[in-house]
C-alpha cells in the first residue's frame, strides 16, 4: 500500500496538505501516515521538567491529529496513523521515509506569503534527489474545491 507522509504543524497550509493526502489516498487506495516533530529545543531538560514537557507535547499533538482523524473517517473513509518523533523536522521526515517503504509521497502545504520561509521544504528540495519519493507541494490558500478536482 502507498502511504502519504504529511507533517502536521500549526500552520495554516497544513490544512489543505492534509486535505491532500487524505483524498489521493481515497481515490487511490492508499494511506496517510500524518506525522509531527517534537523539535529537541522545546523539551527543556532536568529535574523531570522535560518529562512533563514531551508529556504536554504528545498530548496537543493527540489532540490536533484527531480533529484531522475525525474528518478522514468520515469523509475521505481514511484511517491515518500518528506517529510523533523528537528532533529537527526536516530531518525525522527524512529518518521516516528511510524506515518505512510503504511512504510513496511526502505532502507539504506551501505558504503563499512570499517572506515565510518553510524550513523542512528547503531541506527536502537541497537533497530531493535522494529521497526515495517525490515530495507534493499543496499550496496553502488553493480553494477545497480546487483540491477535490484534482484529486
Amino acid at each position: 500500500m502507498r502511504k502519504f507522509l504529511v507533517l502536521l504543524d500549526d500552520s495554516h497550509e497544513c490544512l489543505n496538505a492534509m486535505r491532500f493526502a487524505a483524498m489521493r489516498a481515497a481515490n487511490g487506495g492508499g494511506g496517510v501516515v500524518i506525522m509531527s516533530v517534537i523539535p529537541t529545543a522545546d523539551i527543556q531538560h532536568g529535574f523531570g521538567v522535560a518529562d512533563v514537557m514531551r508529556a504536554e507535547a504528545h498530548e496537543r499533538i493527540e489532540a490536533h491529529f484527531e480533529v484531522f482523524a475525525k474528518w478522514m473517517r468520515s469523509r475521505p473513509r481514511v484511517e491515518p496513523e500518528l506517529i510523533i518523533r523528537e528532533g529537527d523536522p526536516a530531518e525525522e521526515v527524512i529518518a521516516q521515509i528511510a524506515e518505512d517503504p510503504e511512504i510513496g509521497v511526502v505532502v507539504l502545504g506551501l505558504n503563499s506569503d512570499k517572506s515565510s520561509q518553510n524550513p523542512v521544504l528547503n531541506r527536502l528540495l537541497r537533497d530531493a534527489a535522494a529521497l526515495a519519493c517525490p515530495i507534493t507541494i499543496v499550496p496553502g490558500d488553493i480553494p477545497k474545491e480546487r483540491l477535490e478536482a484534482i484529486t
